[in-house]
């Protein structure tokens, strides 16, 4: 394994860097006045758009795609550094390069399973940032951390399928700029359970179709990720070529779909915990406390030493992970997946955990990032598979090489 970055990887990080320091960091506070201002929580605040077009001039665009015919064509090992910077304002870098989830899922979804027809439809104005999109699998009623647990019927009816579902947590449906909305659900209940799941892509403006209410995450309403919608999906019909890949292959398509997603999440976390252990540091070196800086104090010492021991052998770790997933694919990856995903989230939620710690009553507040930082974190110790469903899953590939 050779972790050093090529000299592509160099250029690029170094141009996103100086993206993200002259545009991205500096918009920030910007961006949250602009929402403000517009007394809709999820709406596009106009800096936003305005980082998009500047990072298309710059060559920073769709940075995750490795099929070169849609993307940069760049590995996941060389993707790697990039998000990672990109988790250091994960509210705007990573739509400002046109790389922030669901989109990014789902981009990948249709480039690999699309057929043509839905790839000239919905493929090529996402990849333009000219849309977004929204994935709809999570659901009230179930425990959605077994997927197979769907209840959601979609049944074809002639040259139709009509879907009947709730749904919540949907990301990427509140943004208003969302015109597609991916959809599992149930084809055929008495088939093999991982062959009851279909996927079918429902235009936002199918009738039928209720955005009941916008969903916040710890108050955060995470808008620009596209928020996320409890919706209705109320005698829903799209055509049959709105298939995505094969009946009964939903669930194949949804792990083929979250397996990238996973890494890319982790990826961004690192970067996130980057940012809190600098913002750490400088508060450490300028802050007095009973006499002396915070850095000459033994506990916040040993924060900032562990935080470091975390980072590195998280970041490691998914490296291993992105070069196993470019060497041997993502089923040969399948473990250090798991393993980034229950590693990950929790170093960065620690990371940030100190940080708040440090800056006292500064940290939970709208002053720093670091409430924000620390509510995806935790967020993320669900998003795609609750820690626990990871472990026991993890735990079992591990009891069969000894069985």
């Amino acid at each position: 394994m050779d972790f050093d970055y090529d000299a592509r990887t160099v250029e690029l990080r170094e141009r996103l860097g100086a993206f993200l320091d002259e545009c991205v960091l500096p918009a920030e506070a910007v961006h949250a006045a602009q929402v403000v201002a517009a007394g809709d929580p999820w709406s596009r605040s106009p800096v936003l758009d305005e980082l998009k077009v500047e990072a298309r001039r710059r060559g920073l665009w769709n940075l995750f795609l490795p099929d070169p015919r849609y993307g940069a064509g760049l590995t996941n090992l060389q993707y790697a550094p990039l998000a990672e910077l990109t988790g250091r304002s994960p509210h705007l870098a990573p739509e400002a390069v046109n790389c922030a989830a669901p989109d990014t899922g789902n981009m990948e979804l249709l480039a690999e399973f699309g057929t043509g027809a839905q790839r000239d439809r919905w493929l090529t104005p996402l990849l333009a940032g000219e849309i977004r999109s929204a994935f709809c699998m999570t659901e009230p009623e179930v425990a959605s951390s077994d997927a197979t647990n769907i209840a959601t019927r979609i049944v074809r009816d002639g040259d139709h399928y009509v879907v009947n579902g709730r749904k919540w947590w949907s990301s990427g449906a509140m943004d208003p700029r969302c015109g597609l909305f991916i959809v599992m659900g149930k084809t055929d209940p008495d088939a093999d359970r991982h062959r009851q799941q279909s996927m079918v892509l429902v235009p936002r403006d199918t009738p039928g179709v209720h955005v009941r209410r916008g969903m916040t995450v710890f108050g955060y309403t995470d808008a620009p990720h596209g928020g996320h919608a409890e919706i209705d999906f109320v005698d829903v019909r799209v055509p049959v070529e709105n298939l995505v890949g094969a009946e009964g292959g939903g669930f194949a398509v949804a792990q083929a779909r979250l397996g990238p997603g996973r890494i890319h999440h982790c990826m961004r976390l690192v970067g996130m915990a980057e940012r809190a252990l600098e913002l750490l540091c400088r508060r450490a070196n300028e802050r007095i406390a009973f006499g002396r800086p915070l850095a000459e104090q033994g506990v916040v010492r040993e924060w900032i030493a562990e935080s470091r021991v975390r980072i590195e052998q998280a970041r490691l770790l998914v490296l291993k992970t992105a070069w196993l997933m470019d060497t041997v694919g993502n089923k040969g990856a399948h473990t250090e997946i798991q393993a980034i995903k229950i590693a990950t989230p929790a170093m960065a939620e620690w990371v940030i955990d100190k940080a708040i710690q440090g800056y006292g009553g500064a940290g939970v507040s709208q002053d720093t990032p670091l409430a924000g930082l620390w509510a995806q974190a935790r967020t993320l110790r669900l998003a795609d598979g609750p820690d626990e469903v990871h472990r026991a899953s993890l735990a079992r590939r591990e009891l069969r090489r000894w069985s």
